[in-house]
């Protein structure tokens, strides 16, 4: 007798707002083309004071794991059981394994960064680097460029979020050998002299404020830097789009998600997915 067997294996996103993110295109692109017919991605709104209710809901609904994205990435780790060394050192989480009901917690975003720098054809080591922005995104990444080699990292944060911004310069010193500043972001930011990688790890241009861009100089910026935006939707953001108008070497947020998203599938599944595949099905979704 065939075998029966109706069960879907899920895992997701939470985050809020999460209607934009595209993670479900290349997710469930992905593991049409492994054969996994029966893995669902869910795109899961929570409200900030629900992240709580939400990991309970996880475990009874014993989804393999979740995607955590803004503003989720820090205060998601109470819930967990587990933190991996990496994503402890970060500060943040944005992968959740289940296994039988224990929660680890991992962070792909920094890991997909380096993959998606590498692809560009661009060294960390030795190079002076501003990031912009102290959330989950950006401590995942400021500690992989620490970890990297990177000579000097300036974050450049708002006044609001300074204990984040601070927190993230002390565990930089405490843990890694790379020289860091904070600067409060008060004013249009100038990019400083010879700094030769620019990152916006902020959500700003994110759809659907789709005109915004960040509060810097971009009279500053110069032909010697390269920019990386970590924003996937839009892909061209004005931030991207003022970069490319001064000639300036520059990639989107695309490769950094595709990346980060292809880790994921792995924890999850133990399988390795096909990239091409997924960056196919993300550029035809967003055309």
């Amino acid at each position: 007798m065939k075998e029966q067997n109706y069960l879907d294996s899920l895992v997701g996103v939470f985050g809020h707002p999460v209607s934009e993110n595209p993670g479900v295109v290349i997710q469930e692109a992905a593991f049409r083309a492994l054969g996994l017919d029966k893995w669902r991605f869910l795109t899961i709104d929570v409200n900030p004071e629900d992240i709580a209710d939400a990991i309970k809901g996880l475990k009874a609904m014993k989804m393999r794991g979740i995607n955590c994205t803004i503003p989720h990435k820090i205060e998601v780790i109470k819930y967990l059981d587990k933190i991996a060394p990496s994503a402890k050192l970060i500060g943040a989480v944005n992968t959740i394994i289940n296994d039988d009901g224990v929660l680890t917690g991992e962070n792909t975003d920094g890991q997909g960064f380096m993959i998606a720098l590498d692809s560009a054809d661009v060294s960390a080591k030795d190079k002076n680097i501003v990031v912009l922005g102290a959330g989950g995104a950006a401590r995942a990444i400021c500690v992989e460029l620490a970890l990297a080699g990177a000579k000097k990292l300036t974050i450049v944060n708002i006044p609001k979020d300074m204990a984040l911004g601070e927190g993230l310069v002390q565990t930089l010193k405490e843990n890694t050998t790379v020289s860091v500043d904070y600067v409060p972001w008060v004013d249009k930011f100038k990019i400083p002299a010879g700094t030769d990688i620019l990152v916006n790890a902020t959500s700003i241009g994110l759809y659907p404020n789709i005109t915004d861009k960040p509060n810097i100089d971009y009279d500053t910026l110069t032909t010697a830097m390269y920019v990386q935006d970590v924003i996937p939707n839009p892909a061209f953001t004005p931030f991207l789009q003022e970069a490319e108008k001064r000639g300036v070497k520059w990639q989107s947020g695309l490769s950094m998600l595709i990346n980060q998203a292809a880790l994921n599938i792995t924890m999850w599944t133990g399988l390795e997915p096909d990239k091409e595949v997924m960056k196919q099905a993300l550029e035809k979704a967003l055309s």
